[in-house]
Parts: C-alpha cells; structure tokens; sequence
C-alpha cells in the first residue's frame, strides 16, 4: 500500500511541473498580440485639414461632427491602403481625394474663391524614396488637383505645370474634368464678398502691403504625410489658396520644400498656413534639413520651425510630419488645425482646437 501511495505522489508531482511548465511556456494572449504588432513592419499616417482662427465658441457640434467624421474617413482611406501593403505615395493621394471631395475643406470641392470670383487650384505630392515630386498651380477644371500633381510626377519630365497647359496636360493624362462651377460653394462666395467689403472700406490706407484679415484666417489647405511598410515616405498638398488672391497669386502649397517635402533620409511634411512666409522660410525642407544636418528629431526640428523660426518672419499656420521611425509631428502657432493621425496599430487621433 505504502509502495501504491509513493508511485502515485511521484506521478502527481510529474504532472503539476509539466502543467507548470506548459503554462510559463505558452504566453498569454495578451502578450502574445503585443509581440505579434511588434513584428509588424512600421507605418503610420498623418493628415491636415487647415489651420488658422479655429475656435471651439465659433463651432456648431454639428459642424465639429462632420469635421470630425470627414478626417475619420480620409485618414482611415489612407491607413488601409498602408495595412494592405501599398505604398506611401498612392495612400497620400487617396487621402487626399477624400478631402478634395468635400465641400469643408479649402480644396478641391471647397475651394475658395480668388478676387476675380473664379477658384484657382494648387496641388503637389512628393516621392521619399526618388525625391521625385509633381506640383501644378493655378488649375480650374481639374476635379482632384492631386491626382494631376501625382501625373506631373510619374508621366513627365518636369516638376511644376501651370495653369491652361497644366490643364491640357490633364486631360492628356486622361483625368476627370469639371466645368468651373463645380467648385461653388456658397458660403465660400460670401466669405470673399465679405473681403471685398473690408478690403474696400480700407482702401484710403496706403500704409500697409497686406490685409491685416490674413492673420485672423483659417488657412483651409489639405495636406497628408506618410509612412509605408517598406519604409518608403511621401507628403501631398492641396489648397484653393487664399479668399481674394490676386494676379494669379500661388502660395507654398505647389512649392517643392516650402509647403511640400518628402526625404527618406529624414521626414515627410505637408504645411498650412501664410503661403508667402512658408515659401520664404523653405518651412518643409528646413525642418528635413534640420534633422538631416543638425541631428533634431522630428518634434524637435517642427518646434522649431512653426514656433521660432516662422513667426519671426512674420508667418503663422502649421504642418503635419512623419519620420522614418514613423514618430509624428503636428505642430501649429494658430489657435487650432484640423489633424489626425493614425499608427499601425490602428490607434487614432484626431485633434481640431489647441488642445
């Protein structure tokens, strides 16, 4: 008897250690999803909408819902195209389309009107990898200037078309036109009487070279960066410009390196904000250089930019970035901007006030 209760506390005592065994050797569940999102080649994405005089007490909850759910839905465009497996430049693009498309943004469909009561529209997207770029300015008949942009880019041999050749270059390419009146917009309309009307009660004072209006506006250009899972970087931006721009004005939006860059190297970057200081400043490529040459980070280098170096010119308005680490940066001087970011886990962030 004693021999039977000795053979069966050894074969217990066998049985609990390899129990014991097995379960420190099985990781949890938990655990084992962290270790299975880690594996994952990066990505991440990161969008604009616009940045200026954006104000929580100036915002109906309706109009901050549908700003909310038209960044969800371009950012999210964006983000599965990236979790497939496509590249950074077709997920900008796509994204991109989505504000385009939508009469909230300064872009495309929401474009705002210049002083001759025409919409002219700027565009540009840029490749990490190749540091090939597209850009086209001035355009009224192309429905997504981006995807024009994108054309300039992969199908020509130049960087930046203008206006009506721009246009005939479009429709070589086979893209979607439009009659101009696809781009009205109503409220857009009234914003720019209401301009005029300030511009021309102002018009006995000679002392100033710019409409003091431009500091207390909502720059409402488009703009998204990029990371894909081949470590690749892109950036694109899009903008109607600006309420009553004159003499064919163009801003940053369409210049290489001022509200557009892209560098594998470093960082991709869209901007928003006073085009002409943007230009100025070479906002996009500085903070690419800065990381490049002075060895800031991403945060460290926006920071600096939007913060120091573009006020003291006299510029304000923001950007969005991502690095080849896929750290983000969503920097502005405004009291708001329309952003969201989203990484590859799926964890997304969208942000409109100086929150």
């Amino acid at each position: 008897m004693k021999k039977l209760l000795l053979l069966f506390s050894f074969c217990l005592f066998i049985a609990c250690n390899e129990n014991t065994s097995s379960k420190a050797a099985k990781p949890s569940e938990e655990n084992s999803e962290k270790i299975n999102n880690d594996s994952l080649p990066n990505f991440g994405i990161v969008i604009h909408g616009g940045a200026g005089t954006i104000l929580k007490e100036n915002m109906s909850d309706s109009l901050e819902q549908a700003y909310r759910a038209k960044l969800e839905e371009a950012i999210r465009t964006g983000h599965e195209i990236l979790a497939n497996g496509g590249t950074a430049v077709e997920a900008v693009r796509k994204t991109i389309n989505v504000m385009e498309n939508s009469p909230l943004f300064n872009s495309g469909k929401g474009a705002v009107f210049a002083n001759d009561e025409t919409n002219q529209l700027d565009a540009s997207i840029m490749d990490g990898k190749t540091l090939n770029a597209g850009a086209v300015a001035g355009v009224s008949t192309v429905k997504n200037p981006i995807d024009l942009a994108y054309e300039v880019m992969v199908n020509s041999e130049h960087v930046l078309l203008v206006g009506k050749g721009a246009e005939v270059f479009a429709k070589e390419q086979g893209l979607e036109m439009v009659d101009p009146s696809y781009f009205y917009t109503e409220n857009r309309f009234q914003s720019l009487q209401r301009v005029k009307e300030r511009e021309k009660a102002k018009a006995d004072n000679k002392t100033a070279f710019y409409d003091p209006y431009i500091k207390d506006s909502k720059f409402g250009t488009v703009g998204c960066a990029a990371l894909d899972k081949n470590g690749n970087l892109a950036a694109g931006t899009s903008t109607g410009g600006m309420t009553n721009k004159k003499y064919n004005r163009i801003g940053d939006s369409p210049i290489i390196g001022a509200g557009t860059y892209a560098n594998n190297k470093t960082c991709a970057v869209s901007g928003t904000g006073w085009g002409e200081f943007f230009i100025r400043g070479v906002v996009a490529y500085d903070i690419s250089a800065l990381m490049e040459y002075n060895g800031l980070s991403l945060q460290e280098a926006a920071s600096k930019v939007i913060q120091e170096k573009n006020p003291e010119l006299g510029g304000n308005g923001g950007i969005i970035a991502i690095d080849h680490d896929g750290n983000v940066a969503m920097e502005f001087n405004t009291a708001g901007m329309y952003r969201a970011k989203m990484n590859k886990n799926g964890e997304l962030e969208i942000g409109i006030y100086g929150e």
